[in-house]
């Protein structure tokens, strides 16, 4: 079944490319073999008619997902007709240096845990026929680097497409200071990596601002909806500084906590100071953005907050909802 829809899928496109004009829906019917077998000619029984319309917008469909553009054009009588044009389906030359050709290739390899993987290797082998040189290896130049970014999240293939598609979406969310989730409405617009985890920037509906959602936190299935955005989709400079502040890359102040000297290390790292308290503890200044309550739990009796006193009653809330499950 696969050849064959491969097969349907080639001469439509080549119908489509090969075309002077636009051609209607009964013309290509007539013109490719497996639309004549499955459904008969143009001009045959009505009945088939809607058992055609719906597999050539789904092979119309793949073809616009494989890359080729075709254009919808009406004419004077108002028939529809369909055609891809060569100039706006051929790539220019591609010149690329050995430095480019390798950030391209860690950029594919990147993406070797993820459905994006095959994709990225296409991407690849379509730059090599656009002129991309035999000589040069995308891989080799510094295959010593062996990039990952881990996609375990159920989430992250549906969040990904409605991002890109400009979809809302549902999900349930359960934030780290709740014992149970939320349904939320969010218009997607990027998917940020930070600290090992994945971050989701849109806009909440329900609450009327822009959030942040670590994708470990949904739970269930995305679930997409109809509709167009509500709110102004910001560059993607904004969404990354958005994601990073309330991840919490962005630190504005700072924040004392007692941490035990053998404990804590990454804590350490990011200190502005440290001092010796005695009996197994330190003292250390760090900076305090968004998200550091968080943070902080994760190396459970080994931290104590000192200041300020909300950051303390963040951390102690976050605890009390882990001991409630």
């Amino acid at each position: 079944m696969a050849i064959v829809k491969a097969e349907r899928l080639m001469n439509l496109a080549l119908c489509l490319l090969g075309t002077r004009r636009p051609l209607s829906k009964r013309e290509l019917r007539d013109s490719i073999e497996a639309y004549v077998e499955a459904f008969g000619p143009g001009n045959g029984p009505s009945g088939s008619d809607d058992s055609f319309n719906r597999m050539f917008e789904r092979d119309k469909d793949d073809l616009r997902e494989l890359g080729l553009v075709i254009e919808t054009v009406e004419s004077l009588e108002g028939e529809v007709g369909y055609m891809a044009r060569r100039d706006s389906n051929r790539l220019p030359p591609i010149t690329l240096d050995a430095e480019e050709a390798a950030a391209l290739g860690l950029a594919a390899k990147v993406w070797q845990q993820a459905r994006l993987a095959s994709a990225a290797s296409g991407a690849l082998q379509k730059l090599r026929a656009a002129g991309l040189p035999e000589d040069v290896d995308p891989y080799g130049s510094h295959g010593a680097l062996e990039p990952r970014i881990p996609v375990h999240e159920a989430a992250f293939e549906p969040l990904m497409l409605a991002c890109r598609d400009r979809r809302p979406v549902v999900f349930d969310y359960r934030k780290a200071t709740a014992a149970h989730p939320e349904q939320r409405h969010v218009e997607p617009w990027a998917l940020e990596c930070w600290r090992g985890h994945w971050y989701l920037a849109g806009w909440d509906r329900d609450r009327g601002a822009e959030r942040v959602f670590r994708l470990s936190r949904i739970t269930g299935k995305v679930r997409s909806r109809g509709g167009r955005y509500t709110a102004p989709v910001p560059d993607v400079v904004t969404v990354r500084e958005t994601v990073a502040g309330w991840a919490g890359e962005i630190a504005d102040r700072s924040a004392r906590i007692r941490l035990r000297s053998d404990a804590g290390y990454p804590l350490r790292a990011k200190a502005t100071s440290v001092r010796e308290l005695g009996d197994g503890w330190d003292e250390l200044e760090i900076p305090y953005g968004h998200g550091l309550d968080a943070w902080l739990v994760e190396f459970g009796p080994d931290v104590v907050v000192l200041e300020p006193a909300e950051l303390r009653a963040d951390v102690v809330d976050r605890l009390r909802a882990v001991a409630k499950g």
